[in-house]
């Protein structure tokens, strides 16, 4: 988008998992501005939490529709299916959509933002997280939220991935701010901050005995 353009702007919107209903003023996205470049960016690698337990869950085929607008208000069990890994492994299967969380806790310094990118473009086997931005304060002291962890959102392409735990799947690039926020991200509540392993808004909490 050029400097200085004054008009709309459209999103081209493609779900590849599940259908999803929207409303005229439902918020589908964020714009990020960003004014020249540091001439050095702080990196970090993330790796995956494949530990005993349920360690992720998969995108169910055929499952009903998502109401954008309906937070907490559907039952994760008709869209998802967990998932135990095998002595700290987990095959990713072509073409699906899985949910993980990173091995490390994230922070987010309150003067810097970060977004989760691949460690490679050119490595095509998987792609992890769709929507890679974290907040300033996301998993601070500040923020009481130290061990908050990344949910990796990730589809593997067209052949099967053996995924072990602790490998690195991704980067967090972070970024300086020109200056401090007001306010700091969840400080007046959030689905994500303070979280491990969790699926997003629109679900309610999964119970794994239930």
């Amino acid at each position: 988008m050029k400097e200085g353009y004054d008009g709309p702007i459209y999103m081209e919107i493609a779900p590849q998992t599940f259908s999803i209903l929207v409303r005229t003023n439902t918020r589908l996205n964020q714009l990020r501005l960003k004014r020249g470049m540091p001439e050095k960016l702080s990196i970090k690698s993330v790796g995956v939490d494949l530990t005993d337990g349920i360690a992720g869950f998969r995108g169910r085929r055929h499952a009903g529709v998502i109401d954008m607008d309906h937070v907490d208000g559907h039952d994760p069990r008709d869209f998802w299916e967990p998932l135990i890994p095998v002595r700290g492994e987990l095959l990713l299967d072509p073409g699906e959509f899985y949910i993980l969380a990173s091995k490390e806790a994230i922070e987010i310094p309150v003067l810097e933002a970060a977004e989760m990118t691949p460690i490679d473009p050119s490595v095509g086997e998987f792609r992890v997280h769709y929507a890679g931005f974290f907040d300033p304060g996301f998993g601070t002291e500040e923020a009481a939220a130290v061990g908050s962890k990344g949910v990796l959102e990730v589809r593997s392409h067209e052949t099967p991935f053996l995924l072990e735990d602790g490998q690195t799947v991704a980067r967090l690039v972070y970024e300086p701010l020109t200056a401090k926020p007001e306010r700091l991200y969840g400080d007046q509540g959030s689905h994500y901050q303070r979280q491990g392993l969790k699926l997003s808004k629109h679900f309610q909490q999964w119970i794994a005995n239930r």
